[in-house]
């Protein structure tokens, strides 16, 4: 059975990222999942490992004592050392020998020299521009496989490795694709749904227009909201409702309520090509979607999205997908879903390390 050391950039949750979907698909392996670490009051590190599955233990980094970077040397050298005798410790614990090491931030390769391990994985689902680019390109190179979520992605990291994988975001299909078929009769008024966090940053102009364009519709906002500057006009509007996050199994059951499924624009993402997984969960229930897109962006799916560059156009667009017929190309949303599996995501992953003598 082959041991992975998974360094995670995200906290093991009821509605799994793009890692803890990979990992834990992943057969014939024990896993150490070693999420983020919190506040610097946090304590969970000090207790024992939570076994979430028979063969995956997670444990929560240390926090950071101080907001170090590499610009104060020998603190931030502490602290990373720190890190890597907690990660060796829970290693030594578990008689972890030269795993493979599973890498999602460029920030972890600052790691590496103080671990022992056989083999490197670096998984890149997104641009670190926060971080110093020498870093990112560092664990590259370092890595024996790197596996990019986009096209873009793959390229800007072509340099550093000749090992690089396309490996887009995916979906839990079965769980979505299980509301294709409508359970009940479409109301006269129609509900439109987003689900996903609202940024700080999400363009939310397009839904306040719509909203206020057609205030006989009802617009359903599922997930966690952050300080965006729409949400208090959104929330004076009686045909705009907030829902609280869910667990990612309630989610298909709040899409369900919606006719067409929307999505927004982060500003800070204006050439980013990674296709968000909400976009392959909308794909996997066979509604109509409409989607804001860039001034020169290409849209992914034109065959089955609905994209708009403007606000006049986004209320157009959702007018006609909600006179779309039932089934006119619901099942080609689902292909794509079905396609974008995490399962088969899962089996490529474990193809190629396969190929490469990882597992």
């Amino acid at each position: 059975m082959k041991q992975i050391v998974c360094l995670s950039n995200e906290a093991w949750s009821h509605s799994p990222g793009r890692t803890q979907q990979l990992i834990t698909r992943l057969k014939h392996t024990q896993v150490l999942f070693f999420s983020p670490s919190g506040s610097w009051r946090e304590i969970r590190f000090r207790a024992k490992g939570r076994a979430v599955k028979p063969n995956i233990t997670v444990y929560p980094l240390p926090p950071l004592l101080l907001p170090a970077d590499e610009r104060y040397g020998p603190l931030f050298r502490l602290e990373q050392l720190r890190l890597a005798r907690f990660i060796a410790g829970r290693m030594e614990e578990h008689r972890f020998r030269s795993p493979l090491l599973w890498c999602a931030c460029p920030e972890q390769v600052h790691l590496l020299d103080r671990l022992d391990y056989d083999g490197l994985i670096y998984d890149c689902d997104r641009e670190w521009d926060d971080l110093p680019p020498a870093w990112e390109g560092s664990l590259a190179s370092a890595a024996d496989v790197v596996f990019a979520a986009s096209p873009e992605l793959a390229e800007r990291l072509s340099p550093c490795s000749g090992n690089i994988a396309l490996l887009p975001n995916g979906v839990t299909y079965p769980l979505f694709s299980r509301i294709a078929a409508p359970s009940r009769p479409r109301p006269e008024d129609p509900v439109l749904g987003w689900a996903g966090t609202i940024h700080g940053n999400l363009d939310l102009s397009p839904l306040l227009y719509a909203a206020q364009a057609r205030p006989r519709w009802t617009f359903l906002l599922l997930g966690r909201r952050e300080q965006n500057p729409l949400l208090h006009r959104l929330a004076r509007l009686p045909n705009v409702h907030f829902l609280p996050p869910c667990p990612l199994m309630e989610v298909p059951e709040h899409l369900s309520r919606c006719r067409v499924l929307l999505n927004f624009l982060r500003e800070d993402q204006p050439d980013c090509d990674v296709i968000p997984t909400r976009i392959y969960e909308y794909l996997s229930t066979g509604r109509p979607i409409v989607s804001m897109l860039w001034p020169d962006q290409v849209e992914h799916f034109p065959d089955v999205v609905y994209g708009a560059h403007s606000h006049q156009e986004f209320l157009t667009l959702c007018e006609h997908a909600l006179e779309e017929p039932p089934a006119w190309v619901s099942q080609r949303r689902l292909s794509h879903g079905a396609a974008a599996a995490w399962s088969l995501r899962a089996g490529q992953v474990s193809r190629i390390l396969g190929t490469a003598g990882l597992l």
